[in-house]
C-alpha cells in the first residue's frame, strides 16, 4: 500500500507541480540555484486535489495537535490552504506577513489571536526554513504557543531541519523530497541521469551551479 508521502507526490506530479530544469535552473528568493522547482499551489486549481491537501492537513493536524486553538498561514503561498484548513476544523484563522504592512495599521499578523492561543502553523513549503521560522516568531511575539507547523513539501535540507530543531518546531509534511524524486522515476517522469544531477545538487544546494 502506497504511503501518503507517495500518494501525494503522484498527485503533485500528475498535474505538472514538479519542475526539472537542469540545464536551465531556477533561482530562489534565497539565491540558490536549482534543476528542481515544486509549486504545490497549483494544486488550488484543482478541486479534487485542493481538497485532498485540506483534508490531508486537517487530519494530520486533530492526529498530532488536537489541542490546537488557531490556525496560521504563512503568506503568501501558505494563506489559502490554511484558511481552507481551518474552515474545515472549525477554528480561527490568521497569516502572518513577511514583513509589516506599511500602511494603515502596520499589521505584521493579519486577524485576531488571543494570548495564549496554542497556533499550528500551515505552510506550502519548506527550503531552508527561514520564512516559516520567521512566521512561528511573530505568533510567539504575540504571547501565542505554536505547537506544530504542518506543510505540503518540504525539501529536507539539513539546514532546515536544523533550524527547525533549534527553534523547537514540529514539523510534519504531506510529501517530501525522497517521496517525489522515487515516483518520478517510478513513472518516468525523470531518468536516472536526472537523479544523479538532483542528488548533487540536494548535497550541496548553497554552491550547485548546474
Amino acid at each position: 500500500m502506497k504511503t501518503l508521502e507517495k500518494i501525494f507526490a503522484g498527485k503533485l506530479l500528475k498535474v505538472k507541480a514538479i519542475k526539472l530544469q537542469p540545464t536551465n535552473p531556477f533561482t530562489w528568493a534565497s539565491g540558490w540555484k536549482s534543476p528542481f522547482y515544486c509549486d504545490n499551489r497549483k494544486t488550488l486549481s484543482y478541486p479534487e486535489l485542493r481538497t485532498f491537501v485540506k483534508t490531508e492537513i486537517a487530519r494530520i493536524i486533530m492526529e498530532h495537535f488536537p489541542e490546537v486553538e488557531a490556525i496560521a498561514g504563512v503568506a503568501t503561498g501558505a494563506i489559502p490552504q490554511g484558511a481552507l484548513v481551518a474552515d474545515v476544523l472549525g477554528k480561527p484563522f490568521v497569516y502572518v506577513r513577511s514583513k509589516p504592512k506599511d500602511h494603515g495599521l502596520e499589521n505584521l499578523i493579519e486577524g485576531e489571536l488571543k494570548p495564549g492561543m496554542k497556533v499550528v502553523v500551515v505552510e506550502d513549503l519548506i527550503s531552508t526554513g527561514g520564512s516559516s521560522l520567521k512566521a512561528v516568531e511573530a505568533i510567539r511575539n504575540n504571547a501565542c504557543d505554536v505547537i506544530g507547523m504542518v506543510a505540503a513539501y518540504t525539501y529536507g535540507f539539513e539546514v532546515a531541519r536544523k533550524a527547525f530543531h533549534e527553534a523547537n518546531v514540529h514539523l510534519i509534511t504531506l510529501t517530501n523530497y525522497e517521496a517525489v524524486v522515487e515516483e518520478a522515476l517510478a513513472t518516468g517522469y525523470i531518468k536516472d541521469t536526472d537523479v544523479q544531477l538532483l542528488n548533487q545538487w540536494r548535497n550541496d544546494p548553497a554552491h550547485w551551479n548546474g
